[in-house]
């Protein structure tokens, strides 16, 4: 069965007034300790030209860690693509890790991005193998954006949530910072599973890690709610990123999709109330069913539970508290915010984006929830996505983290999975410098589990505790020196009663130890150089010098075009059906190559490949 549970920010409702309120509902699938269920999964990872190198190696590393994972009665396919779709693993039992692990061993990188042939080829194979008893997954990796097949996002899209109702669920991994995150969230939400922003890449196994834990304890599917308000209610918005739509009585149904054992599946519902009376005042008549795992196998359970508040007079009012769920309703409110404001920027709102994020920020400060580290480090995050939201900064790698905190949040009630965000911030090269810390205390950031977390390195202070520190100077690897740290109030002490952060106190600055190389200085601001000469080749591909990573440069790569060797680019940003001019002397079929520079031709249509070239080697995997 499933338990559900619910709570008002307001424990008394005041009586006599119309109002806006906010419920937390819980809901948890009631079952005892149930066997692992089996899984139906297919990996499918973009071997495209812009993975060569490091990507592909952590990415190839992360699927042989799944394997290593994975049991017997387990079902695995692994689809590999660029503008070509090869099985590198059939739908199989796993029962021989290391032959499944070699054939993923055997990957190299190719060209363009064919993310839909790929992603429908592992539907495929899970469609095959479909058992409802089974979690039937694929999970999509990508690094770029679809540049052949289908490319419409509406399209892949509504693909997505088809595939969904036929059983097959599809989450999506983005790596690293070339990927298209609205098509990826936008696939996850429609297909009823998982988005993870991979930002680091050698964190590819760590993601895949909690993305099989998730899948271990999936104890509950289509979760769905109806939404039957009493006369009076009226719903102004969810907390949640759920799908929302209406049945024919006009009231409202959302999907929740999963339940996972031992996790809490929450939503947030803001309600306006009108005028009530002293007394109990029924709100909601909550109608939920999914399909949950019983007596090992699954089952359609359904149930009402009905909302009720408590109303009573305006001092009854003041007096009650809620404190113990305003933690979780602010999280929600916080990724409801960031969602707005990404909105509002997006429609050239700046200021309005700017100002709905400070106005939480005082809001939160004001009922001091800021004596939580969690909300503290939130806190930081708002201010730092407001400034840059009003100096139009935000850029690539802030929309992604901006979005990818908003969906954990509202999707997931895992802390792991919260606030994560690893991009350096611009002004930690401005800072003023010290070369000693004197009588300051040490403090430096470190990454963990993709976050930028704070430390003190200093004698006299507990270097497991966390500092609370501005996010917008935070970059790996940084040191820093401040006149003091305090402890947090006991607000919200941890079950011992002890405080649970620092607080830095005074002034900050970079420390810069004497002798070593700062690699925190600001970077010169400099016209970019251009070679300006076309590419000349040597009388062989064979004598080309070689290099296993990109960089700066670009990845290009010769293929086979009717009688013709053709070269053509394929990192991101590029025609991949743009010919281009290139030495003939080094063409050879299927080769990668790394140019200084691409130069687009006279022509408008074509290009010309500039400065040196280098032959690409695939980087081996070492197990």
């Amino acid at each position: 069965m499933i338990k559900t549970s619910y709570e008002f920010d307001q424990a008394i409702l005041p009586a006599g007034f119309s109002l806006k309120t906010n419920v937390l509902l819980r809901f948890r699938a009631d079952i005892p300790e149930s066997p692992r269920r089996n899984l139906n999964l297919s990996l499918v990872i973009d071997r495209s030209g812009s993975m060569a190198g490091a990507a592909l190696h952590h990415a190839l590393k992360a699927a042989e860690s799944v394997v290593d994972r994975l049991e017997p009665k387990d079902i695995l396919s692994v689809v590999v693509y660029d503008d070509e779709v090869d099985t590198v693993v059939p739908p199989q039992p796993v029962t021989d890790k290391s032959a499944l692990k070699n054939s993923i061993h055997k990957v190299r990188a190719g060209g363009i991005t064919n993310l839909s042939g790929g992603w429908l080829k592992g539907c495929e194979y899970v469609k095959k193998q479909l058992d409802p008893q089974k979690i039937n997954r694929v999970l999509l990796l990508t690094d770029g954006h679809a540049n052949m097949g289908i490319q419409d996002p509406k399209v892949l899209t509504a693909t997505a949530g088809q595939k969904s109702e036929e059983g097959i669920t599809t989450t999506t991994l983005g790596f690293a910072q070339g990927f298209n995150e609205d098509l990826l969230i936008g696939m996850a939400r429609a297909a009823s599973g998982n988005f993870y922003f991979i930002q680091s890449i050698d964190e590819a196994t760590e993601v895949f890690s909690i993305e099989l834990d998730s899948l271990r304890a999936v104890v509950g599917q289509n979760l769905k709610l109806t939404l039957e308000l009493a006369d009076g209610v009226s719903l102004v918005d969810t907390l949640s990123l759920a799908k929302v739509s209406q049945n024919n009585a006009g009231q409202p149904v959302i999907t929740l999709g999963e339940l996972y054992e031992g996790e809490d599946k929450l939503l947030g519902l803001s309600l306006e109330i009108s005028s009530a009376q002293v007394g109990e005042l029924p709100v909601i008549k909550l109608h939920y069913s999914a399909d949950v795992l019983q007596d090992d196998i699954i089952q359609s359970v359904s149930g009402t539970t009905d909302v009720v508040a408590k109303v009573g007079t305006v001092e009854e009012s003041a007096l009650a508290s809620s404190s113990h769920i305003i933690l979780d309703l602010s999280r929600l409110t916080i990724a409801k915010a960031k969602e707005i404001a990404l909105d509002l920027a997006e429609h050239g709102k700046h200021q309005e984006a700017e100002q709905t994020l400070r106005v939480l920020v005082q809001d939160l400060r004001d009922k001091g929830l800021n004596e939580n580290f969690e909300i503290a480090e939130e806190i930081d995050q708002l201010e730092y996505f407001a400034g840059r939201i009003a100096q139009k900064t935000l850029g690539n790698a802030g929309r992604k983290e901006l979005l990818d905190q908003t969906y954990q949040t509202m999707t997931r009630n895992r802390s792991d999975l919260a606030a994560r965000g690893v991009t350096a911030g611009d002004e930690v090269y401005a800072m003023p410098i010290v070369n000693e810390v004197g009588s300051g205390v040490e403090l430096y950031c470190v990454r963990e589990g993709g976050k930028l977390r704070v430390k003190v390195m200093s004698d006299g202070y507990d270097s497991t505790k966390n500092v609370q520190f501005p996010r917008s100077i935070r970059a790996e690897g940084a040191h820093y020196v401040v006149e003091g740290l305090e402890l947090s109030s006991d607000g919200f002490a941890n079950a011992k009663g002890d405080r649970t952060f620092y607080r830095v106190r005074g002034k900050i600055t970079r420390f810069a130890k004497p002798g070593q190389a700062d690699i925190f200085v600001a970077p010169r601001q400099s016209k970019p150089t251009s070679t300006s000469k076309a590419s000349k080749g040597p009388a062989s591909a064979a004598d080309l010098l070689t290099t296993d990573t990109v960089n700066n440069g670009i990845l290009v790569q010769c293929v086979k075009d009717g009688s013709k060797l053709r070269a053509r680019v394929v990192s991101d940003g590029y025609e991949p059906d743009w010919n281009m001019r290139f030495p003939r002397s080094v063409r050879e079929e299927g080769m990668l190559y790394v140019v200084d520079e691409v130069k687009t031709a006279p022509d408008g249509k074509s290009y010309i490949a500039c400065g040196e070239i280098k032959r690409f080697v695939q980087p081996n995997i070492t197990n």
